[in-house]
């Protein structure tokens, strides 16, 4: 019993921080894909194959018994494993998962797309699989991942993963899965708790590009910044102004004046520098250099680092801008919005060729 898998990586286009305090924020789930692949053992062990290496342990109705304290690189992939294992609730066979790194830009930055979110959505895709269960992959991501940071995030990478496509997505609060999990209702719990609030928008009509500033950022860092500085008072005003402008955006992204889109991204931008120094020298100089080319463009995610996501009216004018920006030395990812987590007709070799040196 086996199964490849590949899910996509995410960009907010708007909402980011707002959708921590309650706000909506949309999110475009794009290429590269991560791969997964899964095989099922005839004994309780179980094997997490990575680039750097393979963690293992033995399945419990409480989660993997792991045989040594789980590395930093393992974490997110880990933790949903014990949370798949906590929802089926009984004795399970063994299983053997491997997943590809996620995409790295020059010098081996990541690139802020996602690539945690993309890995707790395979790990609990191949584990629901195996386990022959049928408990709500999102949800049990969603509690994954958060546990995974902290507690930190809005989840919003984790849901555009899953889903795919261009989405409208609010914060899902995993606190009562969360004890659940710590009480054997787990099971039942996915199943009676409300539904995520997600919801699918049309493709965009507008023509999409993500540039790579070469800095990564610390996500979780980022945002235990941004929450520590802004009251109450000071988020509910901003998730009210970027739900406007998220609003503005999204009928944009369906087509029609540009030049109106344009200004709600640009305004989009500047409400989050609001929230401190989250703009880089590199974002400024893409940002500049896609407004020279008639384009429009935004950080997306946490800001500090990583990169921008831009909009062209067209596919002409997209190439040209991509153009420009690869004579500057940045690196450019042509963006079309992508199906959420699926299998696949096969597996990645070098992934099979990992579980095969295990057994």
């Amino acid at each position: 019993m086996e199964r490849a898998l590949s899910a996509p990586g995410k960009l907010f286009v708007s909402g980011e921080y707002a959708v921590l305090w309650g706000g909506v924020s949309r999110v475009a789930a794009v290429a590269p894909r991560t791969a997964a692949y899964v095989r099922r053992r005839q004994d309780s062990r179980v094997h997490v194959c990575l680039e750097e290496g393979t963690l293992q342990g033995l399945t419990t109705p409480r989660g993997v018994k792991w045989e040594r304290d789980v590395p930093a690189g393992f974490s997110f992939v880990a933790r949903t494993l014990d949370e798949a294992l906590r929802a089926h609730g009984r004795p399970s066979v063994g299983f053997d998962v491997a997943v590809a790194p996620g995409a790295l830009g020059p010098g081996g930055h990541k690139l802020g797309i996602g690539g945690s979110a993309s890995a707790t959505v395979l790990a609990a895709e191949a584990a629901r699989f195996i386990l022959e269960e049928k408990f709500d992959v999102l949800k049990l991501a969603l509690v994954a991942h958060t546990l995974g940071q902290g507690g930190k995030g809005s989840g919003g990478d984790v849901a555009s993963s899953f889903a795919g496509g261009l989405s409208r997505y609010r914060r899902y609060d995993v606190g009562a899965l969360t004890e659940a999990a710590n009480t054997g209702r787990f099971h039942a719990a996915l199943a009676e708790s409300p539904p995520v609030d997600l919801w699918r928008m049309p493709a965009p009509r507008v023509a999409m590009l993500y540039a790579f500033t070469g800095e990564s950022a610390s996500t979780k860092l980022l945002i235990a910044q941004v929450e520590a500085k802004l009251a109450e008072a000071g988020r509910q005003s901003f998730v009210e102004r970027s739900d406007a402008l998220g609003h503005a955006i999204e009928n944009g992204l369906g087509g029609g004046d540009f030049r109106a889109f344009t200004e709600a991204v640009k305004a989009q931008h500047a409400l989050l520098l609001e929230l401190g120094p989250l703009e880089t020298e590199g974002m400024r100089r893409v940002l500049a250099i896609a407004a020279s080319y008639g384009c429009a463009g935004k950080l997306s995610g946490a800001g500090g680092g990583d990169g921008c996501i831009l909009f062209a009216p067209d596919a002409q004018a997209r190439e040209e801008l991509r153009q420009g920006l690869e004579s500057r030395g940045f690196l450019t990812l042509t963006l079309d919005v992508e199906p959420g987590v699926r299998g696949e007709a096969q597996a990645d070799p070098q992934l099979r060729g990992w579980v095969d040196a295990i057994s």
